[in-house]
């Protein structure tokens, strides 16, 4: 018995019946909602590792550069601090703006301390505690291969050190045996317990648990909130580098950069210039080698 086909008549005279066998074939496409979430996921993503795989050939200082990305524009004149009137420009409608020739002045001399600092073999700590600031410094830090702080600043760090550095030298040896399976021989309990442990080391001071000695300067992405970071690296004579918006005092700052500590755009392109810094400066003949995680409250 041979398969009959369907002849040009019966097509015509069942068009429904025929468009829906032929719509059956048809390869199906993921609707337009789908296709769109996953789209913001990765952007979502690329977001929270600004600085993975990123180009910083093209980053150069200019004052064009400058004012495309908003460093220039400041906080309320209301809320201006008084040590910032030398970085000021004007007021525009009651908001305060930043002088960008000046801030790419003190831009490239941060840059060029930094690069110093790399050079001299010593470490940079990078610290954002504000909320803006997390996944870009955090990312910076793990292209550059630097320690940070993100979220959280632990008091003591700097002013005592010596316990800090016992508390991480713990947390990467005890992780180093969890892994080479030294605690199968304890109870489930008790590995529970151990895990737990770490866990809360890690989130508190996983960024900084390769940091055997005290930094060579530290960078702080939003100078404003972390007046304790400040505190404990001026008594520790470690020297400063800092975004330092029209509400912070520059003063505090060894190497302040003037610029908007908020918008997004403007912390991403203060950070590749610094970081493009940091990256093209040389070796020194004995560099310290890290591979330093995340930490987050």
């Amino acid at each position: 018995m041979t398969k009959r086909t369907m002849t040009e008549e019966e097509t015509n005279e069942n068009p429904e019946k025929h468009q829906k066998k032929e719509e059956g074939t048809e390869k199906k496409t993921p609707p337009l909602e789908t296709t769109e979430s996953l789209k913001g996921v990765e952007e979502k993503a690329l977001e929270s590792d600004f600085f993975a795989g990123k180009d910083l050939s093209g980053i150069a200082v200019s004052l064009e550069a400058l004012l495309k990305a908003g460093v220039h524009f400041g906080h309320t004149s209301s809320r201006r601090h008084p040590k910032m009137a030398p970085f000021t420009y004007t007021t525009r409608n009651g908001l305060g703006i930043i002088d960008l020739k000046k801030t790419a002045e003190k831009l490239e001399e941060a840059a060029a301390f930094l690069a110093s600092v790399k050079k001299s073999g010593k470490r940079i700590l990078c610290v954002g505690t504000k909320k803006q600031t997390h996944d870009l410094v955090r990312s910076f830090a793990k292209r550059l291969e630097l320690p940070f702080v993100v979220d959280r600043w632990l008091g003591g760090t700097f002013t005592n050190f010596s316990v800090m550095k016992t508390r991480t030298k713990y947390l990467r040896e005890t992780s180093e045996k969890l892994e080479r399976g030294e605690f199968k021989k304890y109870t489930k309990f008790e590995r529970m317990k151990i895990t737990e442990e770490l866990e809360k080391l890690e989130r508190r001071m996983g960024g900084i648990k390769n940091m055997t000695e005290l930094p060579g300067a530290v960078l702080i992405a939003d100078v404003k909130e972390s007046a304790i970071v400040i505190r404990e690296a001026r008594r520790a004579g470690i020297p400063l580098v800092g975004i330092v918006d029209t509400n912070a005092d520059p003063s505090a700052i060894d190497y302040p950069i003037p610029g908007n500590d908020d918008a997004i755009s403007s912390l991403r392109f203060l950070l590749s210039v610094l970081a493009k810094a940091i990256e093209s400066a040389p070796h020194s003949a004995a560099p310290v080698s890290s591979s330093d995680t995340a930490v987050s409250k």
